[in-house]
């Protein structure tokens, strides 16, 4: 396997029972080349310096082969940087619950709303897919419709919230299949 994923946390960071810290533990046992972001202030986010980080760590990996998995507010980071971006930052991105301006979150106001620029989203990466719940997500209170101007795949999870620890998504083996298989889709639940 010549691929390297890289893993793009958001508000606050994700603790060690979230998916992506399972994710990248799953994948270090299984051999592969992978990155967990650390991005500066978790708990009170600066776009400006999310941005820069993340910059950086891409330009370090480089796209050929690379697949990004952001969770929330790491996947507006994302969003924001391919409409910055003029160039080709990775082969397969998955953007699992990006939050939205309507859930008022003072923290994350910066970020919001994110830019869904299907053009730059197409232009930033080979695939692009965003999984998010049907309802119940206290940091996107809109349905899955707002993500349809990225036009890109994306897969509903009834009942799924905020895809995150307190919602139960712990170990997801449907994300690491997709990590690893590029014809691994939908993601679905658990």
């Amino acid at each position: 396997m010549n691929e390297t994923v890289l893993i793009v946390h958001g508000l606050g960071g994700s603790g060690p029972d979230h998916w992506q810290t399972w994710l990248w533990q799953r994948l270090l046992e299984r051999g592969v080349d992978v990155s967990y972001l650390d991005l500066p202030d978790p708990d009170e986010p600066e776009l400006d310096a999310w941005l820069g980080v993340l910059e950086e760590e891409l330009t370090r990996l480089g796209p050929d082969g690379l697949v990004v998995a952001c969770h929330s507010l790491g996947a507006v980071t994302w969003l924001h940087l391919a409409a910055r971006s003029d160039r080709r930052l990775a082969e397969r991105v998955l953007l699992v619950a990006p939050p939205s301006a309507g859930a008022g979150v003072v923290e994350i106001a910066e970020f919001v709303p994110a830019p869904l620029d299907a053009e730059a989203v197409s232009r930033a990466a080979g695939s692009t897919r965003v999984v998010c719940s049907d309802s119940g997500d206290p940091y996107r209170p809109e349905g899955p419709e707002l993500f349809e101007p990225l036009g890109v795949p994306i897969d509903v999870i009834p009942g799924g919230r905020h895809l995150n620890t307190d919602a139960g998504y712990g170990e997801w083996p449907a994300v690491e299949r997709w990590c690893l298989d590029p014809g691994a889709t939908p993601i679905g639940s658990r």
